[in-house]
C-alpha cells in the first residue's frame, strides 16, 4: 500500500498556556525547554479556537489543526465524529496540566447547556491520566455528602465550601473520569494529561482567595456553576482499568469509555508490538507516556518518545505501534454516535 501524502501520522508543536498555578515541571519533569516565567498548561493537540495546535512534520507542516480538519473532513476524524464534523470542530482536545498551585474549585457544562449558555461551545467531560505526583498530593473530586443547591451556595457564600467537598490522594498512573457536573479541582503537587472535549467552558465556584495577575479576584460563575452541578456525585472513586487483552509482550487496559472518548492503556515489552488498523470509523490519538515507541504505517515512521503524541487520521489505514524500549502508551478515540 502506498503512502497518501495527506494522510499520514501527525504529530504536533504544543501550544503553551501560562495561567497563575502552573509552574516549571514541563522542563524540570519531562525535560522540555519553556519560556521564562510559570507555565501552566501544554495544548498537545488541539483545534480549540483559543489555541489550537500546528502540525509539526510532513506536507502538513505548520497548517492548524482545523484547516487540517477542513481539507481531509472524515478522511481525518471519521464516520463516528460525523456530527462534530457537521459542526466543523476536531471532537477532543488533549493537554498536559502543571499545578504548582491549586486549579480552582470548578465545574463544566454538559453540551445542551453549553450550546444555549456559552455561544455554541461544546460541553466539557474530561478525565485525567497522573503523569507525576508529590507526596501527598490530592485532587477535589465530587462532592463529600448529600447536599442541596442551597446549601451549596450558602457554603460558597461562608466560605466554608470545603467542608462539602471530597478529596482524594493521587499517585502517578492514576485515572479520573470528570463528566460534566461533577466539582473537581487539581490541588497543587500534580502534573496530568488530560483527555477532554474539545471546549473551554469552565464555571470556577472557588478560588482559594488569591488574586489573578492583575491584582483582582478572578471572577467566579456561580448561577451557572448551580445549574449544571450534578448533585449525585457523591465521594465518587477513581476509575478502575479494565484487563483487556494480555499477549506477546503487550497488555492493553480500558481505562475509560463514554460517549464523548474512550481511553485505553497499553505496556509492551521491549521489541513487542501493537497492529491496529484506521478503517474510518474513528482516528486515534496515540500518546507515548513511558519509554520510546515508533508509529510505522504506509508512511514514513514516526518516532514517539516520551511524553509525546500522534493523531491517526481515520484514513490511515493498517499501522504498527513498536516498542523501541519497553513503553507505556495511551490511546484515546471516538465511538460512534459521537
Amino acid at each position: 500500500m502506498s503512502c497518501d501524502p495527506a494522510v499520514y501520522p501527525l504529530t504536533f508543536v504544543p501550544t503553551l498556556r501560562h495561567y497563575i498555578w502552573g509552574g516549571r515541571s514541563l522542563e524540570t519533569v519531562l525535560g522540555r525547554h519553556l519560556p521564562a516565567g510559570i507555565t501552566a498548561e501544554s495544548w498537545e493537540i488541539s483545534g480549540h479556537r483559543t489555541a489550537s495546535t500546528r502540525v509539526e512534520q510532513g506536507p502538513w507542516a505548520g497548517t492548524p489543526l482545523p484547516d487540517v480538519l477542513a481539507a481531509l473532513g472524515e478522511r481525518l476524524v471519521g464516520s463516528n465524529a460525523a456530527n462534530m464534523l457537521a459542526h466543523a470542530k476536531f471532537p477532543l482536545l488533549i493537554k498536559i496540566l502543571d499545578a504548582q498551585r491549586n486549579l480552582s474549585v470548578q465545574v463544566h457544562p454538559d453540551d445542551a447547556y453549553a450550546a444555549e449558555h456559552e455561544g455554541g461551545d461544546l460541553g466539557k467531560v474530561e478525565c485525567w491520566y497522573v503523569l507525576h505526583a508529590e507526596p501527598h498530593a490530592e485532587l477535589v473530586y465530587g462532592l463529600d455528602k448529600q447536599v442541596t443547591p442551597e446549601a451549596f451556595a450558602a457554603a460558597v457564600e461562608a466560605d466554608a465550601l470545603d467542608e462539602l467537598l471530597q478529596t482524594l490522594p493521587i499517585k502517578a498512573g492514576d485515572v479520573v473520569f470528570l463528566p460534566a457536573g461533577t466539582v473537581h479541582a487539581l490541588k497543587a503537587g500534580a502534573m496530568v494529561i488530560e483527555i477532554q472535549q474539545n471546549s473551554d467552558s469552565t464555571y470556577r465556584v472557588y478560588d482559594w482567595g488569591r488574586l489573578g495577575a492583575d491584582g483582582m479576584p478572578r471572577p467566579l460563575h456561580i448561577s451557572k456553576a448551580l445549574d449544571v452541578i450534578d448533585w449525585s456525585m457523591v465521594r465518587p472513586g477513581l476509575a478502575q482499568p479494565r484487563l483487556v487483552a494480555q499477549t506477546g509482550g503487550l497488555s492493553h487496559w480500558e481505562l475509560v469509555c463514554c460517549p464523548q472518548f474512550c481511553l485505553d492503556r497499553f505496556t509492551l515489552a521491549p521489541g513487542a508490538a501493537y497492529r491496529g488498523r484506521c478503517d474510518g470509523a474513528t482516528f486515534e490519538i496515540w500518546g507515548c507516556i513511558d519509554g520510546q515507541a515508533t508509529i510505522a504505517s504506509a508512511c514514513e515512521p514516526v518516532s514517539l518518545p516520551a511524553v509525546r503524541f500522534a493523531l491517526l487520521p481515520a484514513a490511515l489505514g493498517e499501522f504498527v505501534i513498536e516498542a523501541d524500549s519497553a513503553c507505556t502508551l495511551l490511546r484515546a478515540w471516538v465511538p460512534a454516535g459521537n
